[in-house]
């Protein structure tokens, strides 16, 4: 059976940064790289090379570079990209010329708006003025507790315009979610929102902001966006101002950036805090700054003009990472509420409306749209629609194929995947070679991943194992905030194995070069001292029209003296279906027949409800603790914390039988 879905056009091949990219690497360098594969080896080879010319091609801003491109290349972490150079990220953001549109939005079926990059600039002045008259300086910290909308990406740029450290949460997050973030960062300054549209229903957030903001000593002003209509923005919330009026007093003039240190704190990033208290990743602007950069340019192929669009909200990494867009040029495409809000539709009504070129999204945003009967290929046009994105968990091969079979035959599907820990990715798309059915096609470029075993050796081709990444790169974060001597930072990423970065996703390297994940490491299973990746249960089981979505775990068994594991399946059904023998042995019997015996469940359980992140992750390792009798300790951080209780009750009858 050919599993090649997409061959990519000889023209487009030609027209590639990444075809440009490697004859600028054969003249400056005298390589001979005539494939990806040797581009990528040779980014790992000689990363001094490599970073110095990703730096020239995408053009960074800065006024002053320096000589010296890796220091302590070995020490992981501990090396240093670029030590002597002086840049600003917001600068790099704001390069481009001012023409058209810089942001596109829309809020559900409510809002419509476009910003001008001449709009844009005035208004980062505008308020980065207004954040220096607060007495905000480079270092300090603030926050927005926002939508994924203009006012937010304006906050941050103004902040990184004057070496400000930014970090976001999503109107969904509760008090206390807000609070176990915001509250170890201490910011000066908090962005909110008055409140926020989803699934046709507006959303009053003034007592969460009220709350959040008489908890919070740290803040000097609490700026309100006055999103919905109808409320009082302000409504006594403490130390609060209207937008309009933060920014009214100050008028807009040429910007200016402050020329910071490559290695300067720019993000506070949080980690998904379900087994604790959220981690808080300090990133560097210029690492982050680059590894975007070579990501949107040499594997995305973004160009300037083009409308780039990403599903996510101001909780996921996947915010950031849109916004970098606007260095390489593209148009933002912003969106915030329910994807599928009113008919279903919303977001391919977008992409028509906006002529998206990039359009991202989760792999379970795809396999919703697969149960709802959704075929934006026979109801939208899609004509300038290039490349889709798929990221959060992994795409399973009839997720590929919906892509192909109902959205549209021509594009590129890129199926990205990293992490909030390193603002980016370890492997990803590439618009130049074939889209293979299941398989995400491509290290990325100065990424050394590797696949190894738990001994740290590497496994052949079509091996599963550990995703490491062996040697240094531009976005290692600089620490985690509030950790004496890194000792949770060390401990997080590095223990494992000496100076190499291990990712925690259980991963295959294909013999096409390409890779499969096959869940994260800490939620593999081992019934029998065999490991077996979650995805590969989910993707079985999720082709069943009974079933809605799953969640799996392995439970120590039997609980009086867990000599093994056994699995154990949850199951979210369709509405009217009910879990019968019947469906119990269907399901049994399309995991047997497609993985091995050991796949098959000892137990199948429906449930009302799964519990998932905000970024709409499920969360096995929190199923998992309350079947064993252990604390989830953070469910703030669940974007339905409620579903966690279905499980409780489940407990006493799996301790059983």
């Amino acid at each position: 059976m050919n599993d090649i879905l997409w061959q990519p056009p000889k023209q487009r091949q030609l027209d590639a940064h990444i075809t440009a990219f490697t004859e600028q690497a054969n003249l400056r360098y005298g390589q001979q790289i005539a494939d990806f594969e040797h581009l990528h080896q040779w980014s790992i080879a000689q990363p001094e090379q490599f970073w110095a010319l990703v730096w020239d091609y995408t053009q960074v801003r800065a006024s002053h570079r320096g000589e010296r491109v890796l220091i302590d290349a070995g020490q992981m972490p501990g090396a240093r990209f670029f030590p002597d150079a002086r840049l600003n990220f917001a600068e790099n953001l704001l390069a481009r010329p001012s023409l058209g549109d810089a942001m596109i939005f829309w809020g559900e079926d409510k809002v419509r708006r476009r910003v001008s990059h001449t709009a844009l600039r005035a208004q980062v002045s505008q308020c980065a003025q207004a954040l220096q008259a607060l007495g905000v300086v480079a270092g300090d910290k603030v926050a927005a507790y926002m939508p994924n909308m203009p006012e937010t990406i304006v906050f941050m740029l103004a902040a990184a315009s004057i070496g400000a450290v930014f970090s976001s949460a999503s109107p969904d997050f509760g008090v206390q979610g807000v609070l176990d973030r915001f509250g170890q960062i201490e910011p000066k300054v908090l962005l909110a929102c008055n409140g926020y549209y989803y699934n046709g229903k507006t959303l009053d957030i003034r007592d969460k902001v009220r709350a959040v903001s008489e908890q919070m000593p740290s803040l000097c002003q609490v700026v309100v966006v006055p999103y919905i209509d109808g409320a009082d923005a302000l409504d006594g919330i403490r130390q609060a101002v209207a937008w309009s009026a933060f920014l009214a007093p100050q008028k807009p003039r040429e910007l200016t950036f402050a020329q910071l240190p490559f290695d300067h704190p720019l993000f506070i990033m949080f980690s998904s805090g379900t087994t604790g208290v959220p981690k808080c990743i300090v990133h560097r602007a210029g690492g982050v700054l680059l590894k975007l950069l070579c990501e949107h340019q040499l594997h995305c192929d973004i160009k300037p003009g083009d409308r780039f669009f990403f599903f996510t909200t101001c909780g996921w990494m996947m915010w950031n990472w849109l916004a970098g867009g606007l260095a390489s040029g593209a148009t933002l495409m912003l969106y915030d509420g329910s994807p599928f809000a009113g008919n279903g539709h919303i977001l391919w009504d977008y992409a028509d409306a906006a002529h998206c070129n990039l359009f991202g999204t989760s792999a379970k945003f795809i396999d919703a749209m697969g149960k709802a009967g959704l075929s934006p290929k026979h109801t939208h046009q899609l004509r300038e629609l290039r490349t889709l994105f798929s990221t959060g968990s992994p795409l399973v091969p009839e997720g590929f194929d919906f892509v192909y079979q109902h959205i549209k035959e021509d594009i590129a599907l890129n199926s990205i995947a990293g992490g909030t820990d390193l603002l980016g990715c370890f492997v990803a798309g590439l618009s130049t070679v074939p889209v293979r059915r299941g398989e995400i096609q491509v290290p990325v470029l100065g990424m050394a991943v590797k696949v190894w075993d738990e001994n740290g050796k590497e496994v052949a081709r079509g091996v599963k194992g550990e995703l490491v990444c062996s040697q240094t790169f531009p976005s290692v974060p600089l620490g985690l905030l509030n950790d004496p001597g890194d000792k949770k930072f060390r401990a997080a990423y590095f223990d494992r194995f000496a100076n190499v970065w291990f990712h925690g996703d259980y991963i295959e390297h294909t013999e096409h070069g390409g890779y499969v994940i096959h869940g994260r490491s800490d939620a593999t299973l081992n019934p029998g001292g065999v490991r077996i990746g979650t995805a590969e249960i989910y993707r079985q089981v999720e082709q069943l029209p009974e079933v809605a979505e799953s969640l799996v775990i392995g439970q120590n068994w039997p609980p009086e003296k867990p000599e093994d594991v056994r699995v154990v399946l949850f199951v979210r059904l369709q509405p009217g279906v009910q879990l019968d023998d019947a469906l119990v042995q269907k399901i049994k019997k399309q995991i047997r027949d497609n993985t091995t015996p050991r796949h098959v469940p000892a137990r199948v359980v429906p449930v009302a409800d799964i519990p998932r992140t905000k970024s709409n992750k499920i969360v096995e390792l929190a199923v998992r603790n309350i079947i064993h009798g252990e604390k989830v300790n953070n469910a703030e951080a669940l974007a339905n914390p409620e579903a966690l209780a279905l499980f409780e009750q489940l407990r006493p009858d799996l301790m059983k039988h």
